[in-house]
């Protein structure tokens, strides 16, 4: 018999072991498919952002699918066209979803913040917050070098005059960017606010004033002119408790640095 034949006989015996092998294995190795949260799966957009709670898409399609009593608006990226979608699959009740939106806490842009030295390194705010906690006096600040920016999913986030800008009309809430921001400047919110604090120091007045011409100066104008005692001082930054807060937008008007903003945050317009 030919060398080359038999060689062709004999790998071709092997494909066919092999194949038999396999073919047990799948039968008797197999894991069995949840079919119900094959098709929850199905449903959610994918992120993997972990908004929901759970180990991403996949954690969140196993746990509604297995655990009653899991929530069905937990994704706020789908927002209320996925949860209805889980919820027709579960035979529920669909759930009101309460879109968020991301929000940088900070306005200490190239205008009002003041440099300590220049930073030439890894263009990444992680790296930047190492060194000295960045090129700006206020290390509580923006570092402007776009981690939030690389990790959007959207494309939500810009940099512009060296600080981080959030699109409304684009973010759906997915929280990657406050996972990433090191100086944790981010918030998530519900897009129903229509006033924040935009800025994180927690240094006092006049050490603030030296370094930032935008910072919270903690003197307590926003308090005392507050008629629902919505805001109070914590650590010499404002904070506004949105459980008292009409939005009635006297804040943003006292405020003698505008370091309160009034706005809309559901994407549709600002004023």
């Amino acid at each position: 018999m030919s060398p080359i034949l038999l060689a062709i006989i004999v790998v071709t015996l092997i494909g066919f072991a092999c194949a038999g092998i396999l073919a047990v294995a799948s039968h008797f190795m197999s894991v069995p498919v949840n079919e119900k949260e094959v098709r929850i799966r199905e449903c959610l957009p994918g992120a993997n952002c972990g908004a929901c709670g759970f180990t991403g898409c996949d954690g969140y399609a196993k746990a509604l699918a297995e655990v009653p009593g899991t929530k069905t608006n937990l994704c706020v990226p789908g927002a209320d066209a996925v949860a209805k979608k889980v919820a027709d699959v579960l035979g529920v009740e669909a759930e009101d979803v309460i879109e968020q939106v991301a929000f940088v806490h900070c306005s200490g842009d190239c205008f009002n913040r003041k440099q300590k030295h220049i930073y030439e390194g890894i263009e990444s705010c992680a790296a930047a917050q190492m060194l000295y906690g960045g090129s700006g006096m206020c290390t509580m600040g923006c570092l402007g070098l776009g981690d939030c920016q690389k990790v959007c999913p959207q494309d939500a986030i810009c940099i512009e005059n060296g600080i981080a800008h959030v699109d409304t009309r684009k973010c759906v809430g997915c929280g990657l960017c406050a996972k990433t921001c090191p100086n944790h400047l981010i918030e998530l919110f519900p897009d129903v606010r229509r006033v924040v604090v935009v800025c994180s120091s927690h240094e006092k007045g006049a050490v603030v004033r030296a370094k930032c011409s935008a910072g919270c100066l903690g003197c307590g104008l926003c308090v005392r002119n507050c008629e629902q005692g919505a805001i109070s001082l914590v650590n010499n930054l404002a904070v506004i408790d949105y459980d008292k807060c009409v939005s009635c937008g006297k804040c943003e008007e006292k405020c003698p640095v505008h370091a309160i903003k009034f706005a809309d945050f559901s994407g549709k317009h600002r004023f």
